[in-house]
């Protein structure tokens, strides 16, 4: 164990607890566990180190741009669980009280992530639900890796969002580009985080979306 707790250098800047860690190491057994038997992940991306530094290290970056006052955060297409159990597991650890609501619309995903959030008590909510079909949300913090594109999320959120405080989003190797074009036609604040995993990608922090006429 101890060896594969090294693994997690990389979030030292981040004073991430030994529980978490040791958190993170039976979320990333489950996820291998449960991929024999759906595709939660690719079976590339499902060896050990690879996990960790591509998906568990990657998703856990995105904690210094969330609300954490919030009382509620949305992971709007969650998949395997990242970056929302993710995030979950490092709330749990912190005391926060912060409930995550994790939007899948597979039903095999969903039953994988229901059994994740309890098996390591989560307060984490999952909605069997496509996030496009449901209206008048209501969030702190919103996140999203490997979703949709940057103009289809916007739209989501500019629809079918009543309030919310932030968007983070996981750009990569062509996310200056994308998001050139997406200012065409949005408007938005916007912050970019160097990405902790990858040279060529960020985390974009987004506020106060509007269409442009």
């Amino acid at each position: 164990m101890e060896e594969s707790l090294k693994k997690y250098s990389l979030l030292e800047s981040l004073n991430v607890s030994r529980e978490t860690l040791v958190d993170f190491e039976s979320f990333v057994g489950m996820i291998q566990k449960g991929n024999e038997e759906i595709n939660i992940i690719s079976k590339q991306s499902a060896k050990n180190d690879v996990i960790r530094e591509r998906h568990i290290i990657d998703s856990a970056q995105v904690i210094e741009l969330i609300d954490l006052n919030s009382k509620k955060i949305i992971d709007i297409g969650s998949g395997g669980g990242m970056p929302g159990i993710v995030i979950s597991i490092m709330l749990k650890n912190q005391g926060k009280a912060t409930k995550i609501q994790l939007y899948e619309k597979s039903h095999h995903k969903s039953v994988f992530l229901r059994k994740v959030s309890r098996d390591l008590k989560l307060n984490a909510e999952i909605m069997h639900l496509n996030i496009f079909e449901a209206k008048n949300l209501e969030s702190g913090t919103i996140i999203a890796r490997a979703f949709k594109p940057l103009p289809i999320i916007l739209d989501l959120i500019y629809k079918n969002f009543s309030s919310y405080k932030n968007l983070i989003l996981f750009m990569g190797n062509s996310g200056e580009k994308i998001l050139e074009e997406t200012l065409k036609n949005w408007d938005f604040d916007f912050e970019k985080k160097k990405s902790i995993t990858s040279e060529d990608s960020f985390l974009l922090n987004i506020k106060n979306i509007k269409k442009k006429d």
